[in-house]
């Protein structure tokens, strides 16, 4: 996994906005550097202990003014020009349909793709890409940001934008919801899988598999909990009662990384635990608690390790 930082751009649309921030510094640490300079030049030269009466005062220096007029207004300029270029390179206007649409929950992310595939909190992308990516909100308004790949853009309700996101070299980055929206905010993370076209072709078929039939003994009877036990009603998995759309689809949820949008690692062992006290693991969130016995929970990890 890649160390998501802003100082290490993965994308043209990030190096723009990293650029930027080196230019800023830069003049910013002149004008810095200046000030200090004078401010010690004059503690120096002006202390009372050498210039014990009132240094003579100087008043209408026209070309003094100019220049501590026009200097700040040249540097003003500047900063604007730089600014609109790096606004042009990390934010094109939307000049297609979108190659993908990410909506933000509370306090998970869900994609869905033109093809079809749906997944959750863990997008996968062909490396190299330039992709349009339109961001909505299903609740709140979320913040959808993935430092090395582009810029931050509000999923605000009722209003959805778009970004562009490349990914220039395969590897995993990681991001996070940055508009505060609720208890589990902290733990609204995303994973952006950038993968070789072919890789991510084939991913992107998988996708769209159903779920195969689990096997004899506690898989099969994990897959009737599902069903018996209402959570068809919140998740959608292909092929098995309902397609309801309100929670993450567990479709191949034994592929997936983490549980919880990055709260816990997915392991069978964290998955039980999940399943016996989700609000332990992530308080707030949607998932009730269905009291279940331990049985239970064995018998729908079982199932649930058939998702791939």
């Amino acid at each position: 996994m890649i160390d998501p930082s802003p100082f290490d751009p993965r994308s043209p649309e990030a190096r723009a906005i990293a650029q930027l921030f080196d230019q800023t510094l830069v003049v910013c640490a002149v004008i810095g550097t200046l000030v200090a300079v004078l401010l010690l030049i004059c503690v120096v030269r002006f202390r009372a202990s050498v210039r014990p009466a009132e240094p003579p005062q100087v008043h209408g220096h026209k070309a003094l003014e100019f220049a501590w007029t026009l200097l700040p207004l040249a540097i003003v300029i500047g900063l604007f020009v730089l600014t609109a270029r790096a606004m042009a390179a990390s934010d094109p206007p939307a000049n297609r349909e979108p190659d993908l649409v990410v909506i933000g929950h509370q306090w998970w992310w869900e994609a869905r793709y033109p093809s079809g595939a749906v997944t959750a909190n863990e997008i996968h992308v062909p490396a190299g890409k330039d992709l349009l990516v339109r961001v909505e909100s299903a609740d709140v308004i979320h913040d959808f940001w993935v430092p090395q790949l582009g810029r931050k853009v509000d999923a605000t309700p009722g209003h959805p934008t778009h970004l562009w996101l490349q990914a220039e070299t395969p590897g995993t980055y990681t991001g996070a919801c940055a508009e505060y929206c609720g208890s589990e905010h902290a733990w609204m993370r995303i994973v952006v899988v950038a993968q070789p076209q072919a890789e991510f072709d084939a991913w992107e078929r998988h996708e769209h598999a159903q779920a195969l039939a689990p096997p004899d003994g506690a898989p099969m009877h994990g897959a009737s909990l599902f069903v018996n036990k209402t959570c068809v009603k919140c998740h959608a998995i292909a092929g098995l009662g309902e397609q309801v759309q309100v929670a993450p689809d567990l479709t191949h949820l034994a592929e997936r990384q983490t549980l919880g949008a990055g709260v816990i690692a997915n392991d069978p062992a964290n998955l039980a635990r999940w399943l016996r006290d989700p609000q332990g693991v992530k308080p707030g969130s949607h998932m009730p608690d269905l009291n279940l016995t331990d049985d239970e929970v064995n018998d729908l990890v079982a199932y649930f390790e058939t998702l791939r």
